[in-house]
């Protein structure tokens, strides 16, 4: 997939805040309330924040595709937002996946939102699917996106500082944070996608590093999902897609989740064994690939549906008693 095909020529949009705590959730919330959420006079009051945080919210809601621009109000100079699909699958107070925002997952799935087309951060989409360096430092992603900016001939070429601003936000999101005097425990502390861990820093020389690899709080259904979604955009015809081309092609899960082949494989097999059917691993020729029945894009959700409904099921499980076995239900009584 070619960046200027998956991603908008856009950048800095983010007024140098990176996504804390509450924003994603928050970004839908207002959107709920009314399209004007986000440019009445008074919304620094209601959202808690100043004036560029406002507006650092509502992109990184758009950027996470969970509110959108509002058609009723295009063209005009302050044009309103409204929940997207996704947005409402997962925030809705009454069906939504994960309302508050509590299971490790929910962080995967943004991420893989922030990242699949069209995202609106191509300075990121480079960082995750273009650049191969083992180790690196700030100036040497930076070069590199630089690079495959250029690419994209389509687009304006950006100021270097706009570059710069979003690789730096991309770092304080999914690195650890330098500790040093200067550093706020807000700092430390605000980021929810550094517990993906996807970026780490050498022990050894204290550059950063991708970290590749099996991710443990991964759920397989988030990557089924990002699977089927790569596929269905890559070739909506086909009901195949090989593991080495969702593991390594530009785009795919195996970049955005920096899974290895085999680390893709142990992931998916879990998703094609509760799906009743619908999903499977095959190698015909020797070549391992997934096969789907029936839209993929529908078969992602309702995978990710059964998730999240298993979550739920779970949470809401009656305790179990000290001898591990669950309330006794008494004999004639029908009470526990």
């Amino acid at each position: 997939m070619r960046l200027s095909d998956a991603a908008e020529g856009v950048f800095a949009r983010h007024e140098t805040f990176h996504p804390r705590y509450g924003w994603f959730r928050k970004a839908y919330e207002a959107a709920v309330d009314g399209s004007s959420a986000f440019t009445r006079k008074d919304a620094t009051v209601e959202l808690g924040v100043g004036k560029n945080m406002v507006k650092s919210i509502r992109f990184w809601g758009s950027a996470a595709k969970l509110i959108q621009d509002d058609p009723d109000s295009a063209g005009s100079r302050a044009p309103g937002v409204v929940p997207t699909e996704f947005g409402r699958r997962l925030f809705d107070p009454q069906s939504g996946w994960d309302r508050f925002m509590e299971e490790p997952g929910t962080l995967w799935l943004l991420h893989w939102q922030l990242l699949a087309p069209r995202c609106r951060l191509p300075v990121w989409w480079v960082a995750f699917h273009e650049f191969h360096a083992v180790e690196f430092d700030v100036a040497e992603l930076e070069a590199a996106c630089s690079d495959g900016i250029d690419s994209a001939a389509e687009w304006s070429r950006p100021h270097p500082s706009s570059i710069r601003k979003d690789v730096t936000a991309l770092l304080r999101t999914y690195a650890p944070p330098d500790r040093s005097a200067r550093t706020s425990i807000d700092d430390l502390l605000d980021c929810p996608l550094r517990e993906l861990g996807l970026i780490a820093k050498s022990a050894a020389t204290g550059r950063y590093r991708f970290s590749i690899g099996a991710k443990p709080s991964l759920p397989p259904a988030v990557v089924a999902h990002a699977a089927l979604d790569f596929a269905a955009r890559a070739d909506p015809a086909s009901k195949t897609a090989l593991l080495s081309r969702l593991a390594s092609e530009p785009g795919s899960p195996g970049r955005a989740f920096k899974l290895t082949e085999d680390d893709l494989a142990d992931a998916l097999r879990p998703a094609a064994a509760e799906s009743q059917g619908k999903l499977a691993l095959a190698s015909p020729a020797g070549a391992a690939q997934l096969a789907w029945r029936g839209d993929p894009n529908k078969l992602g959700l309702e995978l990710l549906d059964n998730h999240y409904h298993e979550l739920d099921s779970h949470a809401h499980a009656p305790p179990l008693s000290s001898s591990g076995v669950g309330p006794r239900v008494l004999a004639g009584t029908g009470s526990a």
